[in-house]
């Protein structure tokens, strides 16, 4: 099929966006492609439609379980097969996923990139028939860019296995640094191409509000601008604490965390996306792969950490094109809050090994043990036990990511899956050795195809609803299957996760790279002196951002609090001017007295007139005499 075919068939859409359809031919004439296209601007139909133009699978790296497992959920309600290999799935349940690559008719192989770090994954990935690697959040693989996943380093070996196959790196937000870093890291061939589209948002109005009451302007924005809204907190229990607040003064609000359970957090999403909840209150968990134009404003009570983050936050707000806000609130005293966190963001040597100890503590692993096991993770627990600090055990385990000793997911959603361990033939024998089953299984057997060969995504809600039993007795049910051996029963899970990478070390053995501790606080503290001035500088807000994107003379964009303040200053000028004329017009024909002559002007406020007159006296133009006013 053509690629509008395909559009148009699995997508029901009739044209492409703006570079989709340059992009997807650039890769079906084999050309690397490095794609910055803005927040919601359809970055994944590009190699979706793309490879679904080829024959062969796809194999897409990404950073975020989350947007992979709608991505994924996305491209099987469409009937496209696709499967994703993540952290806190068994050895054998990715062995036979990758079968399925191999052998089976999968066209879309969706990877974290700390599974490229696996013998297993490599190997099997050298006998699949690869048409095109996709590469989402591609900024991921520099460290000059706001988030720096270490593991994201190993996609070029990629490359050594299928010289041939062209590559498509995506990100929506990268500087110049940045893109010629990704360039450089994933090997891009010569004669690559680069499509950009402009960071402006010209319906976005972006606003910095300095302000000492903050929950005052959190009100007022609400109620003033009709719609939905984000707003964006640092904290858990900051998103209950507003939530609370929004609830007290007759604003409907749900609050957003990756602490929350999977199921809280898709209630909450479904009634703010249904509109039946006006505000969202979130931790930066929330938005990614969120698909919903009409939202209106998007607040950040506090500064970000990078304008890279404020810019895809922020432009989750009107990608329906309509008029919309992106507003910061800032106080002075967001800079101090600023300067302490780099103590907890960047902890010692010391304290990186400690974590590293205790953790291998909790789990009970030995010395040269733990090498590819997930384990789930309860940070708040575990810095309780060890008294720990929650911020700088989260910063030890990124450093520790990245010198390659584990991987650390901070929500991994993975639903229940299901997979039979015996043959038709002993099935049969095993239900008629034990009537009470049958029906059970029969149950097993109508709901969930394929569930011989591979592992098959399992609702007990739905195994309940059909036998007549309750949730907990179904989970006993397949729990005491699989203690028969009859079938492998792996349970949801919704909890961090961390991931041994390799072998527990001894503390002494535990090489830290310091310099690079030292390279990541510089680029922080960069990026945070890049906000602070966006926040306080009196300049064109979009201008702003943009040059940071290297988009350099940008026009102002008529929008933001600054060209807005520009504006009204520029026709109050014009309207004393304008009052100036109406007053010496006035004069000219006879002198008046001070309140004939502000009654007699019919533009602009009375202060604006009495200004205007004082102006024409200070400079001669007017004269006066105590009682009237004259040429």
């Amino acid at each position: 099929m053509t690629i509008h075919r395909i559009l148009q068939q699995y997508w029901r859409h009739d044209s492409f966006r703006p570079l989709q359809e340059e992009i997807i031919n650039t890769v079906l004439a084999g050309d690397d492609v490095l794609a910055l296209l803005p927040t919601g601007g359809g970055k994944s139909i590009c190699f979706q439609v793309a490879a679904m133009a080829m024959e062969g699978i796809c194999i897409v790296v990404s950073p975020l379980i989350s947007l992979m497992k709608d991505q994924v959920e996305n491209l099987q309600s469409r009937g496209i097969e696709a499967v994703s290999i993540v952290s806190g799935m068994g050895k054998r349940e990715i062995d036979i996923a990758l079968d399925n690559c191999i052998y089976g008719p999968v066209k879309f192989l969706y990877l974290s990139p700390e599974r490229l770090l696996s013998d297993l994954v490599r190997e099997r990935i050298a006998y699949m028939k690869v048409n095109l690697f996709a590469i989402d959040e591609a900024h991921c693989i520099s460290q000059w860019g706001y988030d720096f996943r270490p593991p994201y380093l190993h996609i070029a070996d990629l490359r050594a296995i299928h010289p041939k196959v062209p590559l498509m790196a995506l990100t929506a937000t990268a500087t110049i640094d940045v893109r010629n870093d990704i360039v450089e890291k994933l090997e891009f061939k010569p004669g690559y191409k680069l499509f950009q589209q402009s960071f402006e948002r010209r319906n976005l109005g972006y606003v910095v509000q300095h302000t000492e009451d903050k929950h005052r302007k959190l009100l007022s924005i609400a109620k003033a601008v009709k719609g939905s809204g984000i707003v964006y907190v640092r904290s858990r229990k900051e998103t209950v604490e507003i939530c609370r607040f929004y609830d007290d003064n007759g604003i409907i609000a749900a609050n957003y965390h990756a602490g929350m359970t999977m199921e809280e957090r898709a209630r909450h999403q479904a009634d703010w996306k249904s509109g039946k909840v006006q505000v969202m209150v979130a931790t930066s968990a929330f938005g990614m792969g969120i698909d919903k134009p009409d939202v209106r404003f998007v607040i950040h009570k506090d500064i970000p950490e990078s304008l890279e983050a404020y810019y895809q936050e922020a432009g989750r707000a009107g990608r329906d094109g309509q008029k919309a806000y992106a507003v910061l609130l800032y106080h002075p005293a967001d800079r101090a809050k600023q300067e302490r966190k780099i103590v907890t963001n960047f902890p010692s040597v010391d304290e990186i090994k400690l974590v590293y100890h205790q953790l291998a503590n909790l789990y009970q692993l030995a010395y040269g043990a733990g090498a590819g096991l997930s384990f789930d993770f309860d940070v708040t627990s575990f810095c309780n036990r060890f008294k720990l600090d929650i911020f700088k055990t989260l910063n030890a385990l990124k450093f520790l990511e990245q010198d390659e000793y584990l991987s650390f997911n901070e929500s991994v959603y993975l639903p229940s899956r299901l997979r039979f361990e015996v043959v038709n033939e002993e099935l049969y024998k095993f239900q008629i050795a034990n009537p009470g089953w049958d029906l059970f299984i029969k149950t097993l057997l109508r709901s969930y195809g394929g569930a011989f060969d591979s592992y098959v995504r399992i609702k007990e809600f739905d195994i309940a609803r059909r036998t007549n039993m309750s949730v907990q007795q179904v989970i006993q049910g397949l729990q005491q299957l699989q203690n028969f051996n009859v079938v492998t029963y792996l349970q949801q899970t919704d909890q961090p996760q961390v991931t041994y990478l390799k072998p527990r070390l001894n503390a002494n053995e535990l090489y830290i790279n310091n310099r690079y501790i030292q390279q990541r606080k510089t680029v922080y503290q960069n990026k945070i002196e890049a906000v602070l001035a966006y926040a306080t500088h009196q300049k064109c807000r979009s201008q702003m951002l943009l040059a940071y994107f290297d988009e350099y003379n940008a026009r102002k964009c008529g929008k933001c609090d600054v060209c807005l303040d520009e504006r009204r200053l520029r026709d109050a000028e014009n309207i004393v001017d304008s009052i100036s004329d109406d007053i010496t017009q006035l004069l000219s024909i006879e002198p008046l007295a001070l309140n004939q002559l502000v009654s007699s002007i019919r533009k602009g406020t009375d202060n604006q007139k009495i200004e205007a007159i004082r102006a024409l006296l200070d400079s001669g133009r007017i004269k006066a005499n105590g009682e009237l006013y004259y040429l």
